[in-house]
């Protein structure tokens, strides 16, 4: 597997260098952010996952890097795919939905990523809440067709297990949620163009 290192900040996979940069232009704020996108062999009950790199829990937030740890296969109707032969657009979505969580991560010190880390291993409620709060990320940045793009593969692709739709439609935005989130978003920016200057 043939790894890109970019500007020694972004490391990930060549088989998904386009889609990594599409996902990364999105969020400038990560711009000096040390991010390494690389395959896993299996992740339970996930796709992908984002976590910060343990050992820079103890540096400053401005210095700790991330992962965004990418499963090598999914099944569909019993039958294994590589998750890098996915459709280009379902990809940057995945990747951005992880983006946004590093966007919530990045604003928590130490002991606040622990006890995140704790809430989200035991409580239903709370996973709820962070992967909502990982789409409203990427949905803010404007990543909207992808992350439906996403949805619409998880959600009415046949074979996709029930099991994993249902922990989609119970843990994520829906298709409906996000469409008020990007008329609420362009309704703030459409405002604050016609706010007259001081």
């Amino acid at each position: 597997m043939v790894y890109t290192i970019e500007e020694k900040q972004k490391i990930f996979p060549k088989a998904i260098e386009e889609e990594v940069r599409i996902a990364l232009s999105y969020f400038p704020e990560l711009k000096d952010t040390p991010i390494e996108f690389k395959f896993k062999e299996n992740i339970k009950k996930s796709t992908m996952q984002a976590q910060p790199n343990f050992w820079s829990l103890l540096r400053p937030k401005k210095h700790r890097s991330y992962y965004v740890l990418i499963s090598e296969r999914f099944k569909i109707s019993g039958k294994q795919f590589q998750t890098k032969d996915i459709p280009k657009d379902v990809m940057v979505g995945w990747l951005g939905h992880e983006l946004g969580h590093i966007m919530d991560y990045k604003n928590r010190d130490a002991l606040n990523m622990i006890w995140f880390g704790i809430r989200y291993l035991y409580s239903e409620d709370y996973i709820k809440k962070a992967e909502r709060e990982a789409d409203s990320h990427a949905v803010d940045m404007g990543m909207e067709k992808y992350i439906l793009a996403t949805k619409d593969f998880i959600l009415n692709m046949a074979g996709i297990s029930e099991a994993y739709k249902n922990r989609i439609k119970q843990y994520y935005l829906s298709p409906e949620e996000i469409m008020i989130l990007v008329k609420e978003r362009d309704t703030v920016k459409q405002l604050k163009k016609e706010m007259p200057l001081d």
